[in-house]
């Protein structure tokens, strides 16, 4: 066992005996430990229930013989982060909280690892120190909130950032607005809608990391608790015949994730993600897949923020098994790919049927033709941008607009909320990516004032920072090369014409090469003052948006 080399032997004595004083039998000790990296705190409502769900795995790694010891990651919530200088740190976490892992878990020489998580950067975290360790390992959600009701209508934490919108130009009074704001988060879990916790949770299943209805069963449900009990139990199968992270993580697995966000019209932040992860298995990545897929697969589930279903309604139709069952039937599905459950990606597709075909469309009659996301090239984007395409309404498909530059999210939403964008422009918002925010910010408050002001329909916004899986519209982020890199991005001015070609595939700046040149002449990249910080050193390592925002490994430039 690997735990051996802390226990076992007479140099062990002292070791064994650390032990003890943490209160455990000699039997406790000789058995397999597991150790369950947990980001359990009471500053995420993702969060605030993950101590049961820890309590759970551990009585599962008990009954099936092994021996639980629990230790903690940071977490940020994304939400309460928004629009301060939080959300700076927000993206740099997810590389803290796979070090964090790491750095227990060499300390500790595990047996196997269950990673209990929630919320947009710390699943994916602990997906990448998963590949980096290759323990025998499962990771389990806390899962989805459940929705919010006002005026017979369920809302979320994206109605409440609209609401602000709304208040601003007097479509709803103070009293709606309280409200809106005392619904729409009911209790705990990850937010209610398809935004980027929920569409890593359900990626995980997809993966082949995590158990059927990781990614859906609600937080609230005990059948959740029933999922942490099976999760400590499967761990010590995966323990006892020895099968790591990296003997089931293919990239078929990949390939099987990206189909499913597709399908369920996934957060764009999953474009940041899947390819972290996939650095950390050692398997190549490129955005492309996504476009690839998209134009094969169909987008099959309205879910928040593009719809008005969420995550509990997906659960209720057959959860990521049934969306694997109708990948199967378009012939898409890597069917022999391995999954902890100790079942292939085929076997649990052929044991679940969409049970409404409201929630999960038939291929027949898709919400969309072309699945949820798409990839953009141009001159404006050479290395490539991302639009979440199930949410681009149809009079903004094709547009040529007036560009609306600014520097930071802040003073966008501003100027937003204040009537000074107008019907057509294309709002351009730069130095937010990876190494310029750096952090790679979100855009949510920009967004979701273009639809409380009622401008969602008309307007586009780009940026080399990112979107919030709960935002909607012609919005394209990840733009590639960022301004702090010298991306054209860079040297766009206002009033210069941007064209937005959804169907082409295209982002371009409709400035001749000869004015390009004259800009790029006189261009001083804008560097922040941020000392030796942990953002001074993450901006510094981190490379851009379409490699999933990596950090360059020694020796790379």
């Amino acid at each position: 066992m690997r735990s051996d080399r802390m226990k076992k032997g007479v140099n062990r004595a002292p070791h064994r005996s650390l032990m003890k004083a943490l209160g455990l039998t000699d039997k406790e000790i000789y058995q397999p430990i597991i150790g369950i990296a947990s980001s359990a705190n009471e500053i995420i409502p993702g969060h605030m229930h993950l101590k049961t769900i820890e309590e759970a795995v551990k009585a599962g790694v008990r009954m099936a013989g092994g021996t639980p010891m629990q230790f903690s990651t940071i977490g940020i919530c994304d939400g309460i982060a928004m629009d301060h200088e939080g959300m700076y740190y927000s993206l740099p976490s997810r590389d803290l909280i796979a070090d964090s892992v790491e750095i227990v878990a060499k300390g500790a020489p595990f047996d196997g690892l269950v990673f209990v998580s929630n919320c947009d950067k710390i699943t994916p975290g602990m997906l990448m120190a998963m590949g980096r360790l290759n323990i025998p390992s499962i990771i389990i959600s806390g899962g989805p909130m459940m929705a919010g009701c006002y005026q017979g209508k369920s809302i979320d934490l994206v109605s409440v950032f609209e609401a602000v919108g709304s208040l601003s130009v007097g479509k709803i009074d103070d009293k709606e607005f309280k409200e809106i704001e005392n619904r729409a988060c009911p209790g705990a879990g990850s937010c209610a809608g398809l935004f980027t916790a929920n569409s890593m949770n359900s990626l995980s299943e997809a993966l082949g990391v995590a158990l059927p209805g990781n990614g859906t069963i609600p937080a609230v449900d005990s059948g959740r608790i029933r999922l942490a009990k099976e999760v400590g139990m499967q761990v010590m199968k995966l323990v006892e015949r020895d099968i790591k992270p990296r003997d089931i993580v293919t990239p078929d697995s990949f390939y099987n994730a990206v189909a499913v966000d597709v399908a369920l019209g996934g957060s764009t932040n999953t474009t940041l993600h899947l390819p972290a992860v996939a650095d950390s298995f050692g398997i190549p990545f490129s955005i492309d897949l996504f476009d690839e897929l998209s134009r094969k697969i169909p987008h099959l589930c309205h879910l928040s923020p593009v719809g008005n279903q969420h995550i509990e309604d997906l659960d209720e139709a057959g959860g990521v098994s049934a969306i694997f069952n109708r990948l199967q039937e378009l012939g898409v599905l890597k069917e022999n790919a391995l999954t902890v459950s100790m079942k292939s990606a085929g076997e649990i597709a052929g044991s679940v049927k969409p049970f409404n075909e409201d929630i999960i469309r038939p291929l027949s009659n898709p919400y969309h033709k072309e699945g949820g996301l798409a990839v953009l090239y141009g001159n404006l984007a050479e290395h490539g941008s991302i639009v979440k395409q199930s949410g681009v309404p149809e009079s903004l498909q094709k547009h040529e607009g007036p560009a609306v530059v600014y520097e930071d999210g802040e003073r966008a939403s501003e100027d937003i909320l204040s009537g000074k964008i107008k019907r057509g422009d294309v709002v351009v918002i730069r130095y937010e990516g990876p190494k310029g925010g750096p952090g790679m910010r979100e855009m949510l408050s920009p967004t979701s004032a273009l639809v409380g002001v009622g401008l969602i329909n008309d307007v586009v916004l780009i940026t080399d920072g990112r979107f919030s899986g709960g935002s909607t519209g012609a919005v394209i982020g990840h733009v590639s090369p960022e301004a702090a890199d010298g991306g054209l991005i860079a040297v766009v001015k206002n009033g210069d014409t941007i064209r937005f070609d959804l169907k082409n595939r295209k982002l371009e700046l409709l400035v001749d090469a000869e004015e390009i040149k004259k800009r790029y002449e006189s261009l001083e990249i804008k560097e922040k003052d941020l000392g030796y910080g942990f953002l001074g050193r993450y901006a510094h390592y981190v490379q851009s948006a379409n490699t999933g925002a990596v950090l360059r490994k020694p020796g790379e430039k």
